[in-house]
């Protein structure tokens, strides 16, 4: 009997303690449970002020310090501070709240100088700079893993500070990271509860510091795309104003028949045609190239046009309008900016044209003959240096101008070396043989219908796209 109730009450005491066991087992992942859930909350809520933060198009300085002060409340951290690193590999603070300890020792001559103590800590971090691998933040940034200090005291990496207030207990630091590439790093230092953090609290760091990084990366492509539309609406009203600097359409000139064709390799570029009616049935006609391409090219364009348009009705000369637009412009040229152009005057009562070229693409000019005959090409040639180079004495002495017949059956092409130089699959150049032979070809046609054959003949022989700006002026002499 003794031993039936000895085992009933050996059993009884085992189904408690297994009871017990069950209870605190439940009480134990029902606690972990609960602490998942406050991690998951704390990091959805770090997510939604990050996405915010972004959205409100913060610079990269005020969505680091927007970080650290997330970081702080999400952990209950005294103190926070990111180091982001440099093109130098150097790290150097960059956003900071709380009473941070600096990463090396302060000076005594910086001591004497504080402040606001919070304010002098700020000051000091954001003046300091250390090479990655140097003490607990270096090491972060150089592995690419974080670290969880427990006992900061006890760690020789860890800088003793004379005050107090910058004792270090415990720290974590975590590397902020865009795919592979290092930002940052992410340290909070000191639990408010004075007590050492945890590896939870160091999971929940490497989750905001994840977090940190996406936003970053967010913030800078919104950033970059902000500007791209920026720079895209720039360009689009530049390229706008430029189309209406050009002849919205040929003067009608009894005896001519005229067509021109511009594309720019970029959305504006620095090509640029004009046509210009003169006294006495005379018609001024110019193509020309300014160095380089996009906006600069652009304006420098537009002034080109302007100064031509004030001055070629002045001059009879062709060579002596390109000597004062020179004169005019080469004393606020930047070094290596120039611009070439070819000016003609065709004067139809007179069955001539007079022709000075800025060190631009040599005309060509065609005439048709007889049916045995054919028809004949020839480059026309004639010194000229380059608008913008050289000073006006100099520039007066080299250009020349050069008058030939231009009577009925004459065409007379003006072009950019984007055309000539247009390459093929290997690397050849479309030339000036090619162009010769295309409108050997075609000069029977009209002005429109010569282009057209023209860049068609381009476009077939190149690859790729454009190069370069491409402008293409044709005046053919017609029976009035």
């Amino acid at each position: 009997m003794m031993s039936f109730l000895l085992g009933g009450l050996l059993g009884a005491l085992l189904v408690y303690a297994l009871y017990w066991r069950a209870q605190r087992h439940a009480a134990r992942v029902e606690e972990e449970k609960t602490s998942l859930l406050e991690e998951r909350q704390i990091v959805l809520d770090y997510m939604h002020t990050m996405v915010d933060a972004v959205g409100e198009r913060l610079s990269r300085d005020e969505l680091f310090q927007r970080i650290v002060h997330a970081s702080i409340l999400s952990t209950g951290a005294l103190s926070a501070c990111i180091f982001e690193k440099d093109a130098d590999n150097q790290m150097r603070g960059v956003a900071v709240e709380g009473l941070f300890p600096p990463h090396r020792p302060i000076p005594d001559t910086q001591r004497m100088q504080m402040g606001s103590r919070a304010k002098f800590i700020a000051q000091v971090l954001r003046s300091e700079s250390f090479p990655v691998g140097e003490g607990i933040v270096g090491r972060v940034a150089a592995t690419g893993r974080g670290e969880l200090i427990v006992n900061a005291p006890g760690d020789p990496r860890i800088v003793k500070h004379d005050d107090p207030a910058l004792t270090v207990r415990s720290v974590i630091a975590a590397p902020i990271m865009v795919r592979k590439d290092l930002i940052g790093v992410l340290c909070v230092c000191n639990a408010a509860d004075g007590l050492p953090f945890t590896e939870t609290d160091y999971s929940l760091v490497e989750a905001l510091a994840e977090q940190a990084g996406l936003a970053v990366h967010n913030a800078d492509f919104v950033a970059l795309q902000v500007e791209k539309q920026r720079i895209d609406l720039d360009l689009s009203l530049a390229s706008n104003v430029q189309m209406m600097l050009l002849p919205q359409e040929m003067p009608r000139v009894p005896g001519l028949d005229l067509d021109a064709r511009y594309q720019a390799a970029q959305k504006v570029g620095g090509d640029f045609y004009d046509v210009i009616r003169l006294d006495d049935g005379r018609l001024g006609v110019a193509v020309a190239d300014v160095a380089g391409k996009g906006i600069s090219a652009s304006l420098l364009m537009a002034i080109c046009r302007t100064q031509l348009r004030a001055i070629a009705p002045q001059h009879r000369s062709p060579s002596r309008v390109l000597s004062e637009i020179n004169r005019a412009l080469a004393p606020d040229m930047r070094a290596g900016m120039y611009i070439t152009i070819a000016y003609a005057v065709v004067d139809v009562p007179r069955n001539e044209v007079t022709i000075a070229r800025a060190g631009h693409e040599l005309p060509l000019l065609a005439r048709r003959g007889s049916a045995l005959e054919g028809v004949t090409c020839g480059y026309l040639g004639s010194d000229g240096m380059p608008l913008g180079l050289v000073d006006e004495e100099t520039f007066g002495a080299i250009i020349a101008e050069r008058t030939v017949a231009f009577a009925a059956g004459a065409t007379l092409l003006l072009y950019t070396d984007g055309l000539t130089e247009t390459p093929n699959a290997e690397g050849k150049e479309f030339g000036s043989a090619r162009l010769a032979d295309v409108v050997r070809a075609n000069a029977n046609r009209p002005a429109a219908a010569l282009n057209d054959a023209i860049t068609q003949a381009v476009e077939r022989f190149g690859s790729g796209g454009l190069r370069d700006d491409f402008t293409l002026l044709t005046v053919s002499r017609i029976e009035p």
